[in-house]
């Protein structure tokens, strides 16, 4: 059985504590009145791009500026831009911890659907490991409730994160208005139980085969197990997609895509293998697992490696297609992001395509365990990054900065995930034996 290190626990609640005062700054940091908006822009704060928050074209893009025509005079009003960037940074914090919040609940979702795929597919190396992806979905039930609770406060505006959630933006925006029916606070609400109901309830039921399993002579639960996870997988692209739209794409309500499900499902996984890997490492540091040996690590990086180009290659796809057709109610979004956020634009590109590339290509590497993490933390960090790419320009525009609450927010919720999956470790053998493939899986060699 697996024991929580002291040392580990103390580190976790060290970053819970140290990150849950840097969010609390960072909302009392926000401005409450256009005079300290003023007071900031002149200091430089709270605007790490001067004097391009001044532009119409960036008012045009984000937050409440989804207006129409009629509006322009005020658009150039000194006194409705000041509002407008206050709004902006007060939405700052906010974005900051819904990012983070769903990078890791997603993590833990990407592990689900991936432990999933290993029991339909009844594959043989990776039962060795099957504890530690169980171990790492348990946090999905306090990620799912906070991300629950986020997201009630986006959709009945009272963070104002969502402009579809404002009842003026909506009045005085057809396009909007005519995707209501879909995009409404009780709608997306009552979606998001439905489908954290249903990850959740697989994930419990998966967990209980898994442990009846261990103590059985014969494979009748891992049989039943692997019909419900067989059906768990139709589910779950279906949810998936639709809560990618919803809790992602529905920030810039005017531009689609039908590749986002399947970009977001493609970030969503390679940063669930790339914890697996991580969280194997840790284990076998603190001397558990010693029945997973190079070949395993060597599999999980491939798989790091190969969904990493998965992942680029959707970004390219989406983007090229774009980009080439021109049209632009869609390419704004794209225009809006490399001239406002150049640098996190290309700089995710970067991490999460080039550096797994030079990192990963080799096989050999993929053998060396800090090679391995050294490409892990990048990985993560670059999806990270891709998912502020995602938000920051529909709720903060050209008021984005990377500082006291986007550090703080990715603190907390890092010490939170490492409390819940390494506890969840603790409650079960760190093999499981019960499984027919456990044979296979500790003598798998590449």
């Amino acid at each position: 059985m697996y024991t929580l290190p002291n040392k580990l626990k103390l580190f976790a609640i060290i970053f819970m504590v140290v990150g849950a005062i840097g969010i609390v700054s960072g909302f009392l940091a926000t401005p409450s009145t256009t005079a300290e908006v003023k007071e900031m822009l002149s200091e430089g704060h709270g605007d790490g791009h001067g004097e391009e928050a001044a532009t119409t074209e960036s008012h045009e893009v984000v937050g409440d500026t989804h207006d129409t025509e009629g509006h322009g005079e005020e658009v150039h009003d000194d006194e409705a831009h000041l509002t407008h960037v206050m709004h902006q940074m007060q939405n700052r914090p906010w974005s900051s911890l819904y990012i983070a919040s769903f990078l890791f609940f997603m993590i833990s979702l990407g592990v689900l659907a991936f432990y999933a795929i290993q029991i339909a597919s009844q594959a043989g190396w990776s039962p060795v490991l099957f504890r530690v992806m169980e171990g790492i979905t348990a946090y999905l039930i306090p990620g799912g409730i906070i991300m629950l609770i986020l997201l009630g406060l986006s959709s009945f505006n009272i963070n104002h994160l969502f402009v579809w959630a404002d009842p003026e933006v909506v009045a005085h925006d057809k396009l909007i208005q005519g995707k209501s029916g879909w995009l409404n606070g009780w709608g997306v609400m009552i979606r998001a139980i439905i489908f954290l109901g249903g990850w959740i309830a697989y994930r419990q039921y998966s967990l209980k085969l898994s442990r009846k399993q261990d103590d059985a002579t014969d494979g009748k639960w891992f049989k039943k197990s692997f019909k419900v996870s067989a059906g768990f997988l139709v589910f779950f692209i279906y949810t998936e997609s639709v809560m990618s739209w919803d809790w992602l794409m529905s920030f810039d309500p005017h531009w689609f895509s039908t590749l986002y499900g399947w970009y977001v499902f493609a970030g969503m996984i390679v940063c669930a293998i790339t914890t697996i890997a991580l969280v194997t490492m840790v284990l076998k540091a603190q001397g558990y697992l010693e029945f997973v040996n190079d070949s395993h690590i060597h599999d999980l990086a491939k798989f790091m490696f190969g969904f990493s180009i998965f992942w680029t290659y959707l970004w390219f796809s989406q983007f090229m297609l774009i980009w080439y057709a021109n049209i632009p109610e869609e390419v704004t979004y794209f225009v809006t992001r490399i001239e406002d956020f150049k640098l996190p634009f290309f700089g995710m590109v970067v991490m999460n395509f080039v550096f797994p590339i030079l990192v990963l290509m080799n096989s050999d590497y993929k053998r060396v365990n800090w090679f391995v993490v050294m490409a892990g933390v990048v990985i993560l960090l670059g999806h990270w990054l891709d998912l502020f790419v995602m938000v920051m320009p529909a709720t903060v525009g050209t008021s984005w900065y990377i500082g006291i609450p986007e550090i703080s927010s990715i603190l907390f919720f890092f010490g939170l995930f490492v409390y819940v999956v390494f506890t969840a470790l603790t409650k079960a053998p760190l093999l499981a034996k019960g499984n027919p493939f456990i044979k296979e899986s500790k003598k798998f060699h590449y």
